[in-house]
C-alpha cells in the first residue's frame, strides 16, 4: 500500500537588501550628527583620516562622501585646513551686512571703487591676535575708496584670512566689492562691530578729499566664518557725507 506524502510548498527566499555603500553610510552619519545638533554651524568635523579609521574604509571613499556633502552645501571644505558644517540658508543675522555698492545703488546712484592697495603678508603677532591665530598666519590686505556719484564716501581698510578666501587678490574689486566676494566664499557665522567718531590721519583725509578738522564716522567690524575670523575691517566715512541708519 502506497502512502501519499504531502510536500510543503517551498517558501520563496526573500530578496536581500543591497548593502548601503560605505560613502553613503559616512554621509548619513555626518548628516545625523548635524541634524541632531551635535555638530553646529562652523564646527569642524573629523578629518578624512579619522573617518576612514572609524568606518574602516579607504580615504578615497571618505573623500567622495565629503565632496558630495560639499556639493549639497551641507559642509564647506577648505583645502589644507579642514571641513566645516555649513551655514543654514534659512537663518539670518540681526545685523545686516550690506555691500556699500548695494547701498549706493539702492539710492539710485552710481557706485565706483578705486583700489589703492592689494597685498599678501605674514601677520606680525599683534595683527595675528586679532585673528585668534599664531604669528605668521597668511593674510590679504586691501585698501579701497568707494564713491557715490563720484564723491568719496568710504575708505575701506580690510585684512582677510587667506585660508578662507584664497582667491581674494585676484578679484576685480572695481566691479564686485570685497564684502560680496567674502559672503559668497565664507558664509557668515558671526559679527562684532563698533562705531566711533574720529579725526582721520592726513593720508586718509587726502584719499577721502575732506578738509582738515572734519571728523569721520569709523566702523570697526570683525566677521567670523567656519569657526575662524574671516576679516577685520576699518571703514572711514566723512561725517558730512554719510550716516548709519537701521531698524528692527
Amino acid at each position: 500500500m502506497h502512502t501519499l506524502t504531502k510536500r510543503r510548498a517551498a517558501t520563496p527566499a526573500r530578496p536581500r537588501k543591497p548593502a548601503v555603500p560605505s560613502y553613503r553610510q559616512i554621509k548619513e552619519h555626518i548628516l545625523q550628527r548635524i541634524h541632531a545638533g551635535e555638530w553646529k554651524e562652523g564646527d569642524q568635523i573629523p578629518t578624512e583620516a579619522a573617518l576612514g579609521r572609524q568606518f574602516r574604509v579607504a580615504r578615497m571613499t571618505v573623500n567622495r562622501a565629503l565632496r558630495e556633502l560639499a556639493s549639497e552645501q551641507s559642509v564647506n571644505r577648505i583645502q589644507g585646513v579642514g571641513t566645516y558644517v555649513a551655514q543654514h540658508k534659512y537663518q539670518s543675522t540681526l545685523v545686516a551686512i550690506r555691500s556699500i555698492a548695494d547701498e549706493v545703488r539702492g539710492r539710485g546712484h552710481e557706485h565706483a571703487c578705486a583700489v589703492r592697495l592689494l597685498e599678501s603678508v605674514r601677520a606680525p603677532a599683534a595683527l595675528a591676535r586679532r585673528f585668534d591665530a599664531r604669528r605668521g598666519i597668511r593674510l590679504f590686505h586691501s585698501i579701497l575708496v568707494h564713491c557715490e556719484n563720484q564723491v568719496q564716501i568710504q575708505l575701506e581698510d580690510r585684512w582677510v584670512n587667506a585660508a578662507l578666501a584664497p582667491d581674494y587678490l585676484s578679484q576685480d574689486f572695481a566691479h564686485s566689492t570685497p564684502n560680496e566676494y567674502l559672503i559668497r566664499v565664507a558664509p557668515l557665522q558671526g559679527v562684532s562691530y563698533r562705531i566711533e567718531a574720529r579725526l582721520p590721519p592726513a593720508d586718509i583725509r587726502r584719499q577721502l578729499a575732506i578738509p582738515a578738522g572734519e571728523p569721520c564716522l569709523v566702523l570697526y567690524r570683525t566677521t567670523r566664518s567656519l569657526g575662524m575670523v574671516a576679516s577685520v575691517a576699518t571703514m572711514w566715512h566723512p561725517a558730512s557725507r554719510y550716516q548709519f541708519t537701521g531698524a528692527f
